[in-house]
């Protein structure tokens, strides 16, 4: 949980984030069932992709797993 961190800690915010990003991601592809557009479709996933790859940019700042993100 993002409270294990103190608010001036950079991980109690990155935590918070990667939560809020898997749920948008989720409900995009969770809309994507209920609408029959195919560009709308396309968009909805494409935006849950996005946000995918901004979630792993957050976790590899976590895990300092880049070596752009190590100190």
């Amino acid at each position: 949980m993002a409270n294990q961190y103190p608010e001036s800690d950079p991980r109690h915010h990155t935590m918070k984030v990667i939560r809020e990003l898997q749920e948008l991601s989720a409900h995009l592809r969770e809309d994507i069932r209920k609408i029959n557009e195919p560009k709308a479709q396309a968009l909805f996933e494409t935006g849950a992709e996005v946000l995918k790859g901004l979630q792993t940019a957050f976790e590899h700042y976590e895990s300092k797993s880049e070596p752009a993100m190590r100190e």
